[in-house]
């Protein structure tokens, strides 16, 4: 739809545009499988139940990623927008994730 159209008429733009959006179920089925991944993070703390060792650091990044990837895709609805957004947000990720391993790194071996 041109720009043109959509000034004409607006409730044809809302239509266009509420027609790349998931329905209300999707974003409650997200919303518990954020809540999941949060648990787990929190069991973590929890070294008496179970000792996670070595893997405990790669997997909170992995499940912070997760649920990093879940947020931006559907509830910022970066899905649905310009593929220009992702590369953006997946460069700022690896960014992020760099600069605290780097970190995590010096910590260990020069603290």
């Amino acid at each position: 739809m041109s720009v043109e159209a959509a000034e004409a008429d607006p409730s044809e733009a809302a239509e266009g545009h509420d027609a790349h959006h998931p329905t209300d179920w999707a974003y409650v089925k997200i919303a518990i499988i954020l809540a999941a991944v949060t648990a787990l993070e929190v069991f973590t703390y929890f070294r008496s139940v179970l000792d996670w060792g070595v893997a405990l650091v790669p997997s909170l990044i992995f499940m912070m990623v997760v649920k990093f990837y879940l947020v931006i895709t559907w509830f910022m609805h970066l899905k649905f927008d310009n593929s220009i957004f992702s590369k953006m947000f997946t460069t700022g990720l690896i960014l992020a994730v760099g600069v605290y391993l780097a970190t995590l790194t010096a910590f260990e071996f020069f603290g």
